[in-house]
């Protein structure tokens, strides 16, 4: 991303339609689902249900400067993203399910990578994610295009041999319908992603299915496909905002209200949303019940103008089951971490654990108050979130 701010994406009063503007060989030890059938006999023997909690996270960036780096760590042959990402590995590992953003899409095998303004990233990167205990990461970007049909083509590619699920991208029509679902404590979480544009790229002719872009009615649509599928858990993904603005927008504040606000039968269609792309954090809120995170920040990118580019936080939330046979899941506990990227070497930082190794050093401890006033100031703290570590 450009570390210039974006000309606003502008949406119809019907349908809120997003204009274009600038800016595996693996298995996982979390059991999953792909096709989400419920028959009688699964129901039947369906494990007991228990609370899980879910962690998110924000933009992985990979500017040229990251590439470096993991050319660097991998001692000068190929890439090796493990040591940047590391100090999340047991915050990642721990989480029932763990979701990343891949903001950017994959070059060939062998190169050439470049960063900003149209990135190609090395594919080492879905490895190195899915090592850590991610199990899926939305893929709808304003960069999803950035290399064309083979950029999208390589990039699920390369996530699928990881091990690693992946939503808001697709390869093919029949793809685009498959709906992305995890399990955790006896719940299909399902995940859908979107993103407000692709900076100026067209959709290529007949294959509109090849990237999500944002419109309420279909993101409501797709939730209660995905709760016919089976869903116990909604969650939605969106790739939204205006660059460097901690503030949420006019777009995110109409886009939460209305999604939340939809049910089927007196249930909720969508129970989480989680946010990217802005660089900065935004705000945590509760929206007709349900909590939105408007932006979490870039979790991994290289050395920003704006030093607030190098600040993010995690999100996680428990959920409990529901008291009666189809009733809802509800998120029990919320919990935001902050984070910080270090440059030389470039290293995701986990702020309060880093600070109880060093609880003098001033950049950590300004970064992680800053933060907080940022994901409070909407007032979640009244709503009952917390800082985790």
């Amino acid at each position: 991303m450009s570390p210039h701010a974006h000309r606003r994406a502008a949406f119809t009063a019907a349908a809120l339609l997003a204009l274009v503007t600038g800016c595996g060989s693996g298995i996982s030890d979390k059991p999953r689902d792909r096709d989400g059938s419920t028959t009688p006999a699964a129901r039947a023997s369906a494990p007991a249900r228990a609370p899980f909690t879910l962690l998110a996270t924000g933009d992985l960036l990979i500017h040229a400067s990251v590439i470096r780096q993991a050319r660097a760590d991998a001692g000068g042959d190929g890439y090796d993203f493990g040591p940047m990402l590391d100090a999340d590995r047991d915050l990642v590992s721990s989480a029932d399910v763990a979701i990343c953003h891949m903001e950017t899409v994959y070059g060939p095998d062998g190169g050439p990578f470049t960063g900003y303004p149209t990135f190609k990233s090395p594919p080492q990167i879905a490895r190195a994610a899915r090592d850590i205990g991610y199990d899926s990461c939305s893929t709808a970007s304003n960069h999803t295009l950035d290399a064309g049909t083979e950029g999208v083509d390589r990039t699920l590619g390369a996530m699928d041999r990881a091990g690693l699920r992946h939503t808001g991208s697709a390869r093919s029509a029949a793809e685009s319908r498959e709906r992305t679902l995890l399990t955790a404590g006896g719940a299909k979480v399902a995940q859908l992603a979107y993103t407000y544009g692709t900076n100026g790229i067209p959709v290529p002719e007949g294959k509109p299915w090849m990237v999500n872009l944002i419109d309420p009615e279909r993101i409501v649509a797709d939730a209660r496909a995905a709760r016919r599928a089976g869903a116990d858990v909604v969650v939605v993904s969106l790739h939204w905002g205006t660059e460097w603005q901690e503030a949420p927008d006019e777009l995110q504040r109409t886009v939460a209200r209305e999604i939340t606000a939809s049910t089927t039968g007196g249930r909720r269609d969508i129970d989480l949303v989680i946010g990217t792309h802005a660089h900065v954090p935004q705000a945590y809120e509760k929206v007709n019940g349900v909590w939105v995170v408007y932006g979490m920040g870039d979790q991994l990118a290289g050395v920003m103008t704006d030093p607030r580019g190098q600040l993010s936080s995690a999100a996680r939330f428990t959920f409990a089951p529901p008291g009666r046979p189809g009733g809802s899941w509800t998120v029990s506990k919320a919990e935001f971490i902050p984070h910080l990227v270090d440059n030389d070497p470039i290293r995701v930082v986990n702020l309060p654990r880093a600070l109880r190794k060093e609880p003098a050093n001033p950049r950590y401890t300004r970064a992680l108050a800053a933060i907080r006033e940022t994901v409070l100031e909407r007032g979640a703290g009244r709503d009952g979130l917390t800082m985790g570590r």
